[in-house]
């Protein structure tokens, strides 16, 4: 089970004066399961990149397929395709629109066809799963919520989908430091739970590197880079440098110490781990 582009360009407003190719040949594969980050400055490409992948925009040139359903064709089994591959945009209030958190969780299940029962049942499971208690917030309006509870009922219209694919836009934008926590607990429970396959765009090297298992680097379209993030971090330093990328610190200060001649694994992702070696090397508790 994976989705694939295969040789997929895009080209915003073609013919025009404002004609712009966002993405150039690209070919790939995501599979069920994995953790992708996608990570690219601004204008890079990696949104379209990944809304080509859920069948929310159809390239200008090659085919993106989920299981080899082409997602561009208005079949009913496109249709289904597509509705297995949930996305999250950046700002939750994009993708909100319901009088009540509980229509909103509500919509995606309704238009799967379930009935009552059904529907009621994943409204109550997504809401569990994301921390939102039903009895406070079934009722409430979407809109009176603080950002990271928006950014949960987001999660959890997608959530109540049971989709095989989860795609993030940036998750952490515009979040403090716990409703940040909380919402990647949240995603990483689903992915454990559920091994469903993520999607992940962010600007933050440090979530690419904590939570990603893999990945993709665009620059001017193209992917420059697909790799393990431990191994782009400490292999492909030049090539991020030359586009516009940086090196995690807890990376860079993992180097400093290797050349001071501590003896480090490369598969350190975060400042936790990193001080536990560190320990271990010298003999601390």
């Amino acid at each position: 089970m994976s989705i694939k582009l295969e040789h997929v360009s895009y080209t915003y407003m073609p013919g025009t004066p404002y004609e712009k190719k966002a993405l150039k040949d690209v070919s790939l594969e995501i599979k069920k399961g994995e953790f992708v980050a996608v990570i690219g400055h601004t204008g890079s490409g990696k949104s379209t990149l990944v809304q080509n992948l859920n069948g929310l925009l159809h390239p200008t040139e090659g085919i993106a397929s989920l299981d080899g359903i082409n997602l561009a064709d208005k079949t009913r089994d496109a249709k289904m395709a597509r509705s297995r591959i949930g996305m999250v945009f950046q700002y939750p209030e994009h993708q909100l629109f319901a009088e009540t958190v509980y229509e909103d969780v509500a919509f995606g299940p309704r238009n799967q066809g379930l009935d009552y029962d059904a529907v009621d049942a994943r409204v109550h499971e997504a809401m569990k799963f994301v921390g939102l208690d039903f009895e406070t917030f079934a009722g409430r309006s979407p809109f009176s919520l603080s950002g990271g509870q928006m950014r949960r009922v987001a999660i959890a219209g997608v959530v109540a989908l049971d989709p095989d694919y989860l795609i993030l836009d940036e998750p952490s934008a515009g979040l403090d430091p716990g409703s940040r926590n909380a919402v990647f607990a949240e995603v990483m429970a689903l992915y454990k739970k559920r091994g469903i396959g993520i999607v992940m765009v962010t600007h933050s090297m440090e979530d690419a590197a904590q939570f990603a298992k893999r990945m993709l680097v665009v620059y001017q379209g193209r992917i420059l880079i697909d790799g393990k993030p431990g191994e782009v971090f400490l292999k492909e330093k030049r090539r991020l440098l030359e586009a516009g990328m940086d090196i995690p610190e807890v990376y860079k200060l993992a180097d400093a110490l290797r050349a001071k001649g501590m003896r480090l694994p490369n598969d350190i992702t975060d400042a936790k781990l990193l001080l536990a070696e560190v320990k271990k090397r010298k003999g601390l508790k």
